[in-house]
């Protein structure tokens, strides 16, 4: 419910729909890649003209949209941003509420070993640890839905020692991509997945066979 996500925030954060509005957090696998983003790419191949993962997820959202013709749908895709510069919303606090993935954050190790380093915080799922993407919210503002209970989600790093060297991993060694092994996962990128994202945006392109065009 969006309620749940707007209790948990500060009200510049807050999705403008009652609290009992029904909302879907999307998020994507490891075979989103194989499955999904490379049949798009040979598909749409003259029309992608901008990030290939972000208009094949808006693809995808866009039919499921298609699916509910009587009802009024709302997608906000992970990338958009306000005029402010602010995202339109936050994807990590919106998984954890969903019960999607546990939202990892400083305040969750008590013997906190940073001083005033900047922390961010990460989302593990306890299929996939870290190697997975929120990529955008359903919601559907003519469905109420106040009888709906909340899931909390799987807190599938337990340990102050192990959240410690979460954090650790995530804000400082994060290229390495350890942070997304700190549990036992069930299936993580491919190889070519993981050169692709490790690659420059601008040269993404290449990687996939395609030539870079403008609006």
């Amino acid at each position: 419910k969006v309620g749940w996500y707007n209790a948990v925030l500060q009200p510049a954060f807050h999705l403008p729909y009652p609290d009992d509005t029904l909302a879907f957090v999307v998020l994507s696998t490891p075979s989103m890649f194989d499955k999904a983003l490379k049949p798009f790419v040979n598909r749409e191949r003259l029309r992608i003209i901008r990030d290939p993962v972000d208009q094949c997820v808006s693809h995808h959202l866009s039919g499921v949209k298609e699916k509910f013709p009587d009802q009024k749908v709302d997608i906000i895709f992970d990338y958009e941003i306000l005029p402010n510069r602010k995202p339109k919303f936050l994807a990590q606090t919106a998984a954890h509420v969903a019960g999607a993935a546990y939202y990892y954050q400083r305040k969750d190790v008590k013997l906190d070993p940073w001083g005033k380093k900047k922390i961010y915080g990460v989302c593990i799922h306890p299929k996939y640890g870290g190697w997975f993407a929120i990529r955008g919210l359903l919601l559907f503002p003519d469905i109420q839905v106040p009888f709906l209970e909340q899931s909390a989600p799987v807190d599938c790093v337990n340990t102050e020692e192990k959240r410690t060297e979460l954090l650790e991993q995530f804000n400082f060694h994060w290229q390495d991509g350890r942070y997304r092994d700190i549990i036992e996962v069930k299936e993580r990128y491919s190889e070519e997945q993981k050169a692709y994202f490790a690659t420059p945006p601008a040269e993404r392109f290449r990687l996939l066979g395609l030539t870079r065009f403008t609006e």
